[in-house]
């Protein structure tokens, strides 16, 4: 009898566990848009709403940068805060929204999404569910334009959230609508009623629910997976994490002068490194004149690599004996007038994140300067903890 309540309160407590650890975490979702004249916002606005209907789950509606600074946009449109293609990785899922132009995407978005490619490298959108909606003039082109914009999500390797037919049972049937098995659109020139419609806007409240259902089941199934029910801390395997993530380390680079490539004391590794990669600078110069955003980050995602090379040297070859990392400190070669030096930074705190898990959250320094050694566009100074 004793053994017998023993084991129905453990199951019990294992029970609670495993609610109270699901149910605590929220899951985020971004709703992002280009938008001019305000159709695709009013889309979004009804993509947001379907997302927050489901329990336990927040929207955020942020907007991509226009190329042209001096574009007019809609004054509701102009207030939603501006994102970055680095944040991506911070949500649960996401919702693309863009006007069609010529059946493709807008070049703003297009524009936004030929930055991601430290975050195609590093597999950080892989397994995000995502969704596409779009506003369109005269419907000509809305289906094209969603699978074009389905490639760029599945070289990403998210999981893409198709509409079907959901919401047609309350088709308003009398008037043209932008629905589409792809995702929702609006008619937006048509001349007939309102646009949105209150059918397309229904469509889309039904597929902002079909992404926070599967974005919150993904959640709570990572969450369930990573539940500890012992009080041992689970160890996270360095080296498979980087199989896992196609992440190869470099030779680490030797000095070329009187110093060491890293030194210890106390327990804390301090390194310095440069974007070198095979022996030469990776995209040299200066930032803002002669390197572009993209190239930096690209030097700046090389240069952590070196910096997590030298350290697994330092960790004999064991980087598992990585406790924390500390702080890291970019200087970065630019121009006077330049200022997205925090941006170009992501890259490196993005891979360490992904490599160490919550090991890799440090604090962070990013400094412009006049020049660089050998004319490297980026140095990265870090200082790590281990056993």
């Amino acid at each position: 009898m004793k053994k017998q309540l023993l084991v129905l309160l453990t199951a019990v407590l294992l029970s609670f566990g495993v609610n109270a650890q699901v149910k605590s975490s929220e899951t985020n979702v971004l709703v992002l848009i280009y938008s001019q004249n305000g159709g695709t916002y009013k889309m979004a606005k009804a993509i947001a709403e379907g997302i927050q209907e489901y329990p336990n789950t927040k929207a955020t509606i942020k907007r991509v940068p226009s190329i042209n600074a001096k574009e007019k946009l809609n004054a509701d449109v102009e207030k939603l805060p501006v994102a970055t293609i680095e944040e991506l990785a911070n949500y649960d899922g996401i919702a693309f929204g863009s006007p069609v132009h010529f059946a493709n995407i807008s070049a703003d978005m297009n524009y936004f999404f030929s930055q991601s490619i430290p975050l195609w490298t590093s597999r950080t959108l892989e397994g995000k569910p995502a969704t596409v909606f779009m506003s369109a003039g005269s419907g000509a082109g809305k289906e094209a334009a969603i699978l074009s914009f389905w490639n760029i999500l599945a070289s990403h390797g998210m999981i893409i959230i198709p509409t079907g037919i959901m919401g047609t049972a309350t088709l308003d049937k009398t008037v043209p609508q932008g629905n589409t098995p792809f995702g929702a659109t609006s008619l937006a020139g048509s001349p007939v009623g309102t646009r949105p419609s209150p059918s397309e806007l229904n469509l889309a409240k039904e597929q902002g629910k079909a992404l926070a259902r599967a974005a919150s089941g993904l959640k709570n199934t990572e969450n369930i997976k990573t539940l500890k029910t012992t009080s041992t801390e689970t160890k996270i395997d360095i080296n498979k994490t980087l199989k896992d993530n196609n992440i190869v380390l470099p030779e680490a680079p030797k000095p070329v002068g009187n110093y060491v490539p890293f030194t210890i004391s106390d327990h804390k590794v301090y390194i310095n490194q440069v974007a070198l990669k095979e022996g030469k600078i990776l995209n040299p110069g200066k930032v803002g004149a002669t390197v572009t955003d993209d190239q930096a980050k690209e030097a700046t995602y090389q240069t952590m690599l070196n910096v997590i090379a030298v350290l697994k040297e330092a960790c004999g070859g064991d980087l598992n004996k990585v406790k924390q990392c500390v702080q890291l400190t970019g200087y970065f070669n630019t121009t006077p007038e330049y200022t997205q030096h925090a941006a170009l930074m992501n890259s490196a705190s993005n891979l360490t994140a992904l490599v160490f898990g919550e090991k890799g959250k440090h604090a962070r320094a990013t400094i412009g300067a006049a020049s660089l050694p050998i004319n490297s566009a980026v140095e990265i100074q870090a200082i790590f903890e281990i056993e």
